[in-house]
């Protein structure tokens, strides 16, 4: 989503309450809770699960296994949803031609350094450049080179934008910006 003017752009950024994500975090919760399960059946010598029978899967190793698969992908569906709460990544972009001001707006995790700001003036924008790396990871990523700072990433890495999208996404800013575009 993006708002545009003659003097000023804004560009909201999505962060990580993305349907894949969720759809990921309650995927991986579900999976790790049905290992835990049957490991714990397992130990117990009960059916938890109607679907395995626990007299099929021994405690030593193969309960011990699914149980240590389960406490793991609890925690790594614990972080998911953890991101997916704090909207890690979100924020956005504003470019204020008449104050001559750029702002890059992103929320981190929660803690001292939740809140992401960085300011500088448009003069000191020397380009727009576009990373294109293709293969079966195909990425492309947008920076701003700064003078003195190096380049600040504009889109997210996983944002999945068709070669036609950031080329048109990259020519309107630089053109906004008054600036030239790098290709790498």
């Amino acid at each position: 989503m993006s708002w545009r003017s003659e003097r000023i752009w804004i560009e909201l950024i999505a962060g990580s309450r993305k349907t894949s994500n969720f759809c990921w975090a309650f995927i991986l919760f579900l999976g790790s809770l049905g290992f835990l399960l049957v490991g714990i059946s397992s130990y117990l010598g009960r059916n938890l699960i109607s679907l395995f029978p626990s007299q099929q899967i021994s405690f030593f190793p193969q309960g011990i296994v699914m149980s240590f698969y389960g406490i793991a992908g609890l925690f790594i569906s614990s972080y998911l949803w953890c991101t997916i709460l704090w909207n890690v990544g979100s924020g956005y972009d504003r470019f204020d031609r008449k104050e001559g001001i750029a702002c890059i707006f992103r929320w981190g995790f929660p803690g001292k350094n939740r809140r992401i700001l960085l300011r500088f003036l448009m003069k000191d924008i020397q380009s727009i450049r576009l990373e294109v790396k293709e293969g079966i990871y195909a990425r492309r990523v947008l920076y701003m080179e700064i003078r003195g700072r190096g380049p600040v990433p504009l889109t997210c890495t996983d944002e999945k934008l068709t070669p036609r999208e950031i080329e048109q996404k990259v020519a309107e800013l630089a053109y906004f910006l008054r600036v030239p575009i790098e290709v790498f």
